[in-house]
């Protein structure tokens, strides 16, 4: 018998022995999702800066008791103007909202209609308090800018939410168009707001997008998909000219849009106005990318994108150099891959135009509101879960730097006068939205609006850094007066930047989309336009604007004739495509639908 004690009976196993724990989610990833859930409930806003602007702000206010004293007095004198003309109004006198006001009165009670009373007493206390917090921010020591900004920029959306303007009850002219149409603009009014929710949520573009189809309303002039990669098509346009000049032209549009805002109607094609005047173009068609695309960074803009195109061309046109074009963040990747090109000594590039543009974003404008690090974490959290950012979210920003033309009257317009707005080809292209990749807008974000790594040499393409004083080729840059999304004066510094024998610098009238989308004749249009070689001082944007006097007219022919100066003699257009780069379809081909 043995001396050893019985065995103990082991217990039954929890699980099987080949299957594994499941494995606790890591406080980064708990994190995330938080994070990604909140963009959803917030629109993609993080409130966190504005949070810590407001309380700043009120933190300040705490320790600055003479402004205290300003601001009370302020709103005494304002309460006090605000009564006294409404007792005047009251008492049958006849005043608009700006009598006796600053001359810097809101236009939008600038109607007769806005005379009578109680309406001009809405109108006067609404301009009263616009005007007390607007102030707010101001003379506020030991506030930094960019919270004033915020605080600001906050006071902005509030009051262009709360205008008169906006609601039936308050708006003068909007009650004598209900009342002479008998009710039938709020009837109407109803059907829009119903349709255009049902769109929404069968995910249709607006009203009237139908009549600018891709293929059939716009994206017209003709041409072939010559290549078709993971991320591009491009397309080579059929010529119109016996001859063409030698020198091909390369258009690289954003693909933050689709890339027919610059074939648009006959009437405004920049593609169209440059075939025909014998320029043989060729365009690059972004893919709109899916959740599958994830991992699709800068480093494949640069190679799928840019440099794919420049091997198909030089196969194509062989033994001339191409004038490359970029529009918007498209102008911002040919400078990258511009700088990379001549690092590498490859001189295929004969020159380089940048339209609205920005290589320095020191100063990006008012979408700085939206860079910081809370907002990109919690943007780059949505992008993680999903794979790509939504154009919807991107066009909510931008609407949101304009709230009033942007949201607010085109509601009271459709909603409470009952009126669609006629649907253009610009508007219909503005509709149709696409996505970006995790990766590549991470990047984007972080290293050149964050960080700034391009302007300071920083920028890396294969983990190499690239110097944009690479550059040495004739540049040609585009910026517009009010442009929201990269301001001029930003668009302006890459002259300091490039070491380029030949920069013009060219200003034109409009904003970021309908400046550049100009057409050949446009009665409304300005511009400005200044040479500067390499061994002139590149001037301060703000005596550069002072000394450069302006030019009737599209800057359309300008470039052009500056493509021209910079080309060698006209030739038979070349062939369309070539070997290994065969006709794969008719333009507009199948990415800019997608």
């Amino acid at each position: 018998m043995s001396d050893l004690p019985p065995a103990t009976p082991t217990a039954a196993p929890l699980v099987a022995a080949n299957t594994a724990l499941p494995r606790a989610p890591t406080p980064e990833a708990i994190d995330h999702a938080f994070r990604a859930a909140l963009g959803k409930l917030s629109g993609g806003l993080s409130p966190a800066p504005f949070t810590a602007a407001w309380s700043d702000w009120a933190m300040q206010l705490a320790s600055s008791p003479g402004r205290q004293f300003e601001l009370a007095a302020d709103a005494m004198k304002r309460a006090a103007d605000t009564l006294q003309f409404a007792a005047r109004a009251a008492g049958g006198e006849k005043l608009a909202p700006s009598d006796g006001a600053p001359a810097n009165t809101d236009k939008r009670f600038a109607a007769e209609a806005w005379a009578q009373y109680p309406f001009n007493v809405y109108a006067r206390a609404f301009q009263n308090s616009a005007g007390w917090l607007q102030s707010l921010p101001t003379n506020m020591d030991g506030l930094p800018k960019y919270h004033g900004e915020l605080v600001e920029f906050t006071v902005r959306q509030w009051l262009d939410a709360l205008s008169p303007t906006n609601f039936l009850a308050s708006n003068p002219e909007l009650l004598e168009l209900t009342r002479a149409e008998g009710g039938q603009n709020l009837m109407r009014g109803a059907q829009n707001l119903i349709e255009d929710l049902t769109r929404t949520m069968q995910k249709q573009g607006p009203v009237g997008t139908e009549a600018f189809e891709v293929g059939k309303g716009v994206a017209l002039t003709p041409g072939k998909v010559i290549l078709r990669n993971a991320l591009i098509e491009l397309i080579q346009y059929s010529p119109t000219t016996a001859d063409a000049h030698a020198e091909p032209v390369l258009l690289v549009p954003a693909w933050i849009m689709k890339y027919y805002i610059l074939d648009l109607s006959a009437r405004n094609s920049l593609v169209k106005y440059l075939v025909d005047q014998g320029h043989t173009v060729f365009v690059v068609s972004w893919k709109n990318p899916q959740a599958e695309d994830r991992d699709l960074g800068m480093d494949d803009y640069v190679d799928l994108g840019l440099k794919a195109a420049v091997d198909a061309i030089s196969r194509i046109v062989p033994g001339v150099g191409i004038h490359a074009a970029g529009y918007c963040i498209g102008g911002t990747l040919l400078s990258i891959g511009a700088a990379t090109l001549a690092s590498e000594g490859d001189e295929r590039l004969a020159s380089v135009t940048l339209l609205a543009a920005q290589t320095d974003f020191s100063e990006p404008g008012e979408l700085s509101l939206f860079i910081n690090p809370s907002q990109l974490s919690l943007l780059e959290a949505q992008m993680y879960q999903e794979g790509v950012l939504d154009s919807s979210q991107m066009g909510g920003a931008f609407q949101m730097l304009r709230p009033r033309d942007m949201i607010w009257q085109p509601m009271v317009q459709s909603y409470l006068k009952g009126a669609r707005e006629p649907m253009i080809d610009l508007m219909a292209w503005n509709a149709d939205g696409t996505r970006m990749p995790y990766k590549m807008h991470t990047e984007y974000l972080y290293r050149l609006y964050l960080d700034n790594e391009l302007a300071s040499g920083r920028f890396p393409v294969h983990g190499k850094p690239v110097s944009l004083g690479e550059i040495q080729v004739p540049m040609f840059v585009v910026g517009t007066e009010t442009d929201h999304v990269a301001p001029w004066k930003s668009v302006y510094k890459v002259g300091s930047l490039v070491r380029s024998p030949d920069y013009t610098f060219l200003l034109t009238s409009g904003g970021h989309n309908a400046g550049i989308v100009s057409g050949p004749v446009h009665p409304k249009r300005r511009h400005r336009v200044r040479r500067t070689d390499r061994a002139a001082r590149v001037l301060a944007a703000e005596e550069w604007l002072a000394t450069t006097p302006p030019a009737t007219g599209s800057w359309w022919p300008t470039w052009q004739q500056w493509l021209v100066t910079h080309s060698t003699a006209r030739v038979a257009p070349p062939a369309m495509g070539a070997e290994g780069y065969p006709a794969l379809g008719d333009a507009p081909g199948e990415y800019v639908r997608g």
